[in-house]
C-alpha cells in the first residue's frame, strides 16, 4: 500500500511519535511519500528511508498515494482536503492535538493503527461536504468545507443582519455576530460550542447555528442536505468574513453567498475497533459519572 504523509510544524514533545510512524512504515516496507514542506521541517529531526518521495499538491498526491496519513490534530486533517479534493483518496488522522474528533487515532497507538491499515482492517466513513458559490469565485477551486462554512463580522464591526433563504423561500433574518452552516462532521466543532446539536454523520442533514444572536428565541435549525441556501448581508461595515473550515476571506457586503452539498465526499478511515459513538463518549467524557461505576 502506497502511503502519503501530511503534517504541520510541531513541538519536540511529539517527535518520538513522528519517528515511530516512519519506523513502522519502514518495518512494513511501505512506499512512502511526504508533503514537501513537512519533510523540510523534519529532515533534521527524524530518520526516514533514503528513497523517500515528496509531493507538493493535488496532482502529485494522486500519483503516489493510496492512503493519506495526517499527523496532527483535527485542523491538520482539515488541511488535507485541499490536497485530496474529489480524488476519493482515504485519509486517517493520528492525533497529536487536543480534541481529535477527526484525527481519532491516539498517538500511543501508532504501530497498532498502521499495522491495521496495512492489513486493510478498516472501513470507509463517507462524509458530506458543503460547497460555496459566488459571482466573485471565493476560495477558487477550494470552495468546499468538511466541517462548516461560517459568515461572521470582522473584529471591529457591529452586529450583522444575515438574511437566509432555503430553496428561494425566506427562512429568517439573523441579527447576530455571524452564522455557522455545519455538516454532520462539523456539528461537533464550532457549531457545538455555539449551542448547536450533534448530528450523526450519515443523517443527511446540515445545521444553521447563529453566533451570539440578539434575538433570544432564535435557535439552531436542522435542515435537509439537498437544499440550496442563499445568504445576503446587511451591516454597518462594508466588509465581512467568510470561512471554509480554516480558510478565511474578506468579502464585500454586497456579495451573495450560495451554499449547496458538494458533488463529492471525503473518505475517512475508521479502523475496525472504532465507532463514532465511542469517539463521542471518549471526547465529550460522556458517562464520566460515579453512578455509572
Amino acid at each position: 500500500m502506497k502511503i502519503a504523509i501530511y503534517g504541520r510544524e510541531f513541538n519536540n514533545s511529539v517527535l518520538p511519535y513522528v519517528q515511530e510512524v516512519f519506523d513502522v512504515l519502514s518495518d512494513l516496507k511501505s512506499p512512502i511519500t511526504v508533503y514537501g514542506k513537512y519533510l523540510d521541517f523534519i529532515k533534521e529531526k527524524v530518520r526516514f528511508p533514503e528513497n523517500i518521495q515528496t509531493f507538493s499538491g493535488h496532482d502529485e498526491l494522486l500519483e503516489h498515494a493510496e492512503v493519506l496519513i495526517s499527523l496532527g490534530g483535527d485542523g491538520t486533517l482539515l488541511d488535507t482536503l485541499s490536497l485530496i479534493r474529489d480524488s476519493g483518496i482515504p485519509v486517517i488522522g493520528i492525533n497529536f492535538g487536543r480534541m481529535g474528533f477527526l484525527a481519532s487515532i491516539n498517538k500511543e497507538e501508532v504501530r497498532k493503527a498502521i499495522t491495521a491499515l496495512q492489513r486493510k482492517e478498516f472501513s470507509l466513513d463517507k462524509r458530506t461536504l458543503l460547497s460555496l458559490e459566488s459571482k466573485h469565485g471565493l476560495f477558487g477551486e477550494e470552495n468546499f468545507a468538511l466541517n462548516d462554512i461560517t459568515i461572521h463580522r470582522r473584529d471591529n464591526s457591529a452586529m450583522m443582519i444575515i438574511h437566509a433563504y432555503m430553496n428561494n423561500e425566506f427562512v429568517n433574518s439573523y441579527w447576530a455576530d455571524g452564522l455557522i452552516i455545519a455538516t454532520p462532521t462539523g456539528s461537533t466543532a464550532y457549531s457545538l460550542s455555539c449551542g448547536g446539536p450533534i448530528i450523526y454523520p450519515n443523517s443527511q442533514n446540515f445545521v444553521i447555528t447563529p453566533i451570539a444572536p440578539h434575538n433570544l428565541n432564535v435557535r439552531p435549525l436542522i435542515i435537509p442536505d439537498d437544499v440550496s441556501l442563499v445568504f445576503e448581508i446587511e451591516a454597518r461595515s462594508a466588509k465581512f468574513l467568510v470561512s471554509c473550515d480554516s480558510r478565511t476571506e474578506t468579502v464585500d457586503r454586497s456579495v451573495k453567498i450560495v451554499l449547496n452539498k458538494a458533488s463529492f465526499h471525503v473518505n475517512l478511515i475508521r479502523l475496525n475497533n472504532e465507532s463514532y459513538l465511542t469517539t463521542l463518549r471518549n471526547k465529550l467524557l460522556w458517562g464520566i459519572d460515579t453512578r455509572n461505576y
